[in-house]
Order: C-alpha cells, then structure tokens, then sequence
C-alpha cells in the first residue's frame, strides 16, 4: 500500500514537471505534432545560445552549433575551429603534449614538484 502511494505521487510530480516545462514563451522552441509524432524543433546554440548554460550541456561555447567548452574541448581549443594535434590535449585552451609538458605532464593540470621532469607522461620517470 505505500508502495503505491509513493508511485502515485511521483507520478503527479511528473505530470506537474512536464506541464510547467511544455509552457510556451515566444522565444523560446515548442513541440510540433507532424506525421502523428511528436516532433521537436532543432534547438542549436547559434540560435538560442542559453542553451549552452543549462545543465548537462557539453559547455557554455557555441562553436558551429554545437555546445563546447573551448578550455578542454580537443577540437575547439581555445576557440571554434581550433584542432590540437593526436597527441596534444587542450588544457586550458592551449594545446598541450601531456607526454613532455612539465606543468600537463600525463593529463592537464599536473604540474611536477620542483626539480623533477615529465618523460612519458609520468613525473620524475627515471
């Protein structure tokens, strides 16, 4: 029995989510219905560039209308279009070759103590 109740009222949450959520605004996209689907208008960040800011998006840049984060994104380093080489990484918008880079020595960001060197990926190797 609570059970039931439980699912119950997930299901009226769901229902009061999906309401609030099909509202329409005039800038924002709405649901079609064509062919007997549900059809949804193509949102692309060129258009409604919000759409990189909400949560779960791949970034906040929009780069040919695509959502990206310029800071890490290997195809998009530091700004659209900018393609790091296979064996670079982007950290931090700049291309970097995590095999050798004493501050993005393995992965971005880890910088080896003072004295040591990166060979390979890996501080302090030999």
């Amino acid at each position: 029995m609570m059970l039931l109740k439980q699912l119950l009222l997930l299901l009226v949450v769901m229902v009061i989510a999906v309401t609030l959520s099909a509202s329409k605004t005039d800038k924002e996209p709405h649901f079609t219905h064509k062919h007997g689907r549900l059809m949804a208008q193509k949102v692309t960040c060129d258009k409604y560039p919000r759409v990189c800011t909400v949560a779960g998006s791949k970034g906040p840049d929009c780069c040919n209308k695509q959502c990206v984060n310029v800071s890490v994104d290997r195809l998009n380093c530091g700004k659209c279009g900018k393609k790091c080489n296979f064996s670079e990484l982007c950290c931090k918008g700049k291309c970097v070759n995590p095999s050798g880079d004493e501050y993005n020595c393995g992965k971005c960001s880890n910088r080896c103590k003072k004295g040591s060197s990166c060979e390979y990926g890996l501080c302090s190797y030999a």
